[in-house]
């Protein structure tokens, strides 16, 4: 078989992977495609897909990752992608020569469901039956010719963790792309039959010809209306063909509302069962142990909080040496490029402070992020996420969500941009705007280096390492906590979110499988250098023109002279002999530099805006400085750092690890008004800055995926209420610290 050419249609061949949730999809699509994986959303929808190939011989297969249903009911947009992928409805997305379905060996019969409903398609199928290996740990056996049999398709036992029967199910899954093999399909009763044609008959005789029997059966069960209209029926049409059919299983004595699922499980129980055989002597597993401690509502809460507690200061301490190797790096191309411009001030100061600083404030973050989905990808690929949203099922039902919502809040923590994007699979529409709202209130890994430089600076100092890291661990949960009121009060009073049924797989507990861990890494590193990585590239641009322009050399000249005027005054020395100095001290021409430099940035497009603002964050405690670095962190927080090195003339190579930025920000003091003398950076004013950037917006790259995923009113809502919120809590913060 490895040398028979496949004969494909039209190119290449297409296999879709289809599942359950939770049952290995994504481990065994990534065993096989290995490396040869694309990313990217479906056309003309927000759902991720996930496309590779499959090499097996000289054959080539395309391997394209469904996402993760429990049934074909399209209540979601991942569940709708799945539908039309399946039919062929999607535009461009042609429809896949074989499904591979992945069905969980330990919860064989609910799996199925799935692939019964997928068998109406007529699609040709392959089986794989993963976690043979927990199975047979489970003492659960399974009769696979018996199941082959009674499915009219090849099933092949596979452990796609340990990389088990994977070469078995290419040599199965290349032999059905030949001989097309297609599951037995359910047995209907006559009502059915008669739903389904009353149906048909209902709709226009044009429409009619096009609504196949896998079509109806979609639009009568779920009362979907979308195949109809599309094929050229008007939504009132559509709606009286579906309940057309739904009154003849009505008069069969069915409930249209769970028909079929009742139909199908009692076939599947007939038809599989006695291809299973279960050890009714056992009383309980392993999973079941730690279950009992890990999902409690007392011990198993304080687990999650004392992991998490971990993850962060991991990401914390690990991340330090990587970032510090980048800024070095970073440093000596800045050194290498602009020896080389030196004829070219502005040139020079693009390519070092602008591009060279642009690409060095993305790469910075990879070790922060890779290590925070190093920590996430254990969590799924052991099993413990499942386990962690059900607790905080628990903790979200009395504002209206479900654990549903645990997911995306979760890996807003890393970017908001995947959390956003995850609030997919939540069925109910307001329930997913209200996690799409909360999502940003979650401190993403732009907001670690504010955090860290402002500990670092004058929390661990003067309290000591351990206050600071539990400073660090509690500034990751503000956003949480003050947010959740709020979702309390929105639910309650505006959305009044519906309870939301809450249903989860709750898998094996697993070995992760390091390739998987390392090829979420490099995807999720990939996905943030593409998506946040423009936008803080070009905001750095932009934010080093603000700085840069306007620049006359006669605030220059005018600098220089009072500066050698004053130095004359206070060492007792003439003009000429102060001009001779600079000429022949290079630590006097560096301080006289500094000074020119200080006056550009205050006198630069940004030093204004932020001098035109800064009465509005005086409550807060802020200076015009903090002001600019507030301002220009608004399109990305982490620039906030690079901003702050520009303003206090220490370039904009510094990192939140810098000795020297700290420095600088423990002797600022008030030139003038009321507090003239006293330092800037005091505790309630580092506070104050710490809350803010915990509750204000993360990115401008959030506010713009917020509107693609909503509309752009959600967008600018958010935007704008987290702003707003930030300021009042910075303003709080400080006058009640200032009290203490």
């Amino acid at each position: 078989m490895a040398d028979e050419k496949i004969p494909s249609e039209g190119g290449m061949v297409r296999i879709a992977l289809l599942g359950n949730p939770n049952t290995g999809k994504s481990t065994l699509f990534n065993c096989l495609t290995g490396l040869r994986q694309k990313v990217g959303n479906y056309p003309g929808v927000t759902v991720q897909r996930k496309v590779g190939r499959m090499v097996y011989g000289k054959n080539i297969a395309e391997i394209i990752d469904l996402p993760g249903t429990y049934s074909l009911a399209a209540d979601s947009p991942d569940e709708r992608v799945v539908v039309d992928a399946l039919l062929g409805e999607m535009e461009t997305v042609e429809r896949p020569d074989l499904v591979l379905f992945i069905a969980d060996a330990t919860n064989l019969q609910r799996n199925l469901f799935l692939a019964y409903q997928t068998a109406q398609l007529g699609i040709p199928m392959v089986v794989a039956v993963n976690h043979w290996d927990s199975a047979r740990k489970r003492n659960i056996r399974i009769d696979m010719k018996a199941l082959g049999q009674a499915l009219g398709v090849p099933v092949v036992p596979i452990s796609a963790a340990r990389a088990e029967g994977i070469t078995e199910l290419k040599e199965v899954v290349a032999g059905a792309l030949v001989s097309k093999p297609h599951m037995v399909e359910a047995e209907w009763p006559k009502s059915v039959e008669a739903a389904l044609e009353a149906a048909r008959s209902a709709l226009p005789e044009s429409v009619q010809p096009k609504a196949t029997r896998a079509v109806l059966h979609r639009s009568v069960f779920d009362e979907d209306r979308s195949f109809f209209v599309r094929q050229g029926a008007s939504s009132e049409e559509a709606g009286n063909a579906i309940e057309a059919g739904r009154q003849k299983l009505f008069k069969g004595g069915l409930n249209p509302g769970n028909a079929e699922t009742v139909l199908l499980y009692r076939q599947i129980k007939e038809r599989i069962a006695p291809c299973i055989e279960l050890d009714t002597t056992r009383t309980g597993s392993g999973s079941e142990s730690i279950d009992s401690i890990l999902t409690h509502k007392v011990w198993g809460l304080l687990a999650f909080l004392g992991l998490m507690y971990v993850v962060f200061q991991s990401v914390y301490s690990w991340a330090g040496p990587f970032m510090d190797l980048i800024d070095a790096g970073k440093g000596l191309v800045q050194d290498q490029v602009g020896s080389l411009l030196t004829q070219w001030p502005m040139l020079q100061s693009l390519a070092t402070d602008g591009i060279v600083e642009g690409v060095g404030a993305v790469v910075i973050f990879l070790p922060q992020i890779l290590i925070l989905f190093f920590f996430i990808t254990l969590l799924e690929d052991t099993g413990y996420m499942a386990r962690a949203a059900f607790l905080m099922d628990k903790l979200f039902s009395w504002c209206g969500l479900s654990g549903k919502s645990f997911v995306p809040l979760l890996s807003s923590y890393a970017c908001a941009i995947p959390g956003v994007m995850a609030t997919r699979t939540i069925q109910d529409p307001k329930a997913r705007v209200i996690t799409i709202l909360l999502a940003p209130f979650m401190s993403c890994s732009a907001r670690l280096p504010v955090y860290v430089l402002m500990i670092g600076a004058f929390i661990e100092p003067r309290y000591g390492a351990a206050v600071a890291g539990a400073s660090l661990f509690a500034m990751h949960f503000v956003g949480l906590l003050v947010a959740m009121p709020f979702v309390y009060v929105a639910n309650k009073y505006i959305l009044k979110i519906p309870p939301q049924p809450f249903v989860l797989e709750m898998p094996s507990y697993q070995v992760p499988k390091v390739r998987d861990v390392l090829m979420r890494m490099y995807t999720q590193g990939k996905e943030f250098v593409k998506n946040a990585g423009t936008v803080i590239f070009a905001i750095t641009i932009v934010i080093w023109a603000l700085l840069y322009f306007p620049r006359s050399e006669e605030l220059a000249e005018q600098v220089r002279l009072e500066y050698v005027a004053n130095a004359a005054a206070e060492k007792g020395m003439t003009t000429a002999e102060v001009e001779s100095l600079l000429e022949a001290d290079e630590e006097s021409a560096a301080a006289l530099e500094r000074k020119i430099d200080s006056a550009y940035i205050e006198q630069s497009y940004l030093g204004r805006i932020g001098k035109t603002v800064q009465p509005v964050f005086a409550w807060a405690g802020f200076d015009w400085k903090i002001t600019v670095g507030v301002i220009a962190s608004f399109p990305a927080r982490e620039v906030i750092i690079s901003t702050l090195g520009i303003i206090y003339s220490l370039g904009g190579d510094v990192d939140e690890e810098s000795g020297d930025l700290r420095d600088v920000m423990a002797n600022q003091k008030w030139q003038e008004g009321e507090r003239a003398g006293q330092p800037i950076f005091t505790i309630p004013v580092v506070s104050a800055i710490m809350v803010f950037f915990a509750l204000c917006q993360q990115c401008g790259a959030t506010v713009a995926i917020i509107s693609q995923e909503t509309s752009w009113k959600y967008g600018v809502f958010s935007f704008v209420f987290m702003t707003t919120l930030a300021w009042v809590a910075a303003v709080l913060v400080y006058q009640l610290g200032s009290l203490l």
